[in-house]
Parts: structure tokens; sequence; C-alpha cells
């Protein structure tokens, strides 16, 4: 299921909307810690340039859920 959704960003990075619409979606089906910190790592990796805010706010909240 990851793999599918860095596919799916990787798509959609296109479009700051999508993007992050598709990242709250990831994040609703990643419940492993490890691997919300290893995805949070990717994302950064490849997208930190482009979303940085959108990829911090999105991992912020999901810790507070």
């Amino acid at each position: 299921m990851l793999e599918l959704t860095k596919k799916i960003l990787r798509n959609v990075s296109f479009d700051a909307a999508l993007f992050q619409k598709e990242l709250h979606k990831a994040l609703k089906w990643i419940t492993d810690a490890e691997e919300v910190q290893r995805f949070q790592e990717w994302c950064i990796t490849e997208f930190g340039a482009k979303y940085p805010k959108i990829i911090k706010r999105a991992f912020a909240q999901s810790t507070t859920n």
C-alpha cells in the first residue's frame, strides 16, 4: 500500500491541492509509527523543496490525531 501511495503522490505532485489531499489520505492508512517516520523522510526527500509547508502540516496533524 505504501508503494502505491508513493506512486500516487508522484503522479499528483504537479498540483499542490491534489498533493495535499492524497498525502492526508495516505496518513490515514498508515498506522505504524516507524512506517510513518520512514514515509515522512521519503516525502521530505522527494517533495521537501516543492511542498515543505504542506508536508510539515500534514505530519504535524497526523501526530495529533
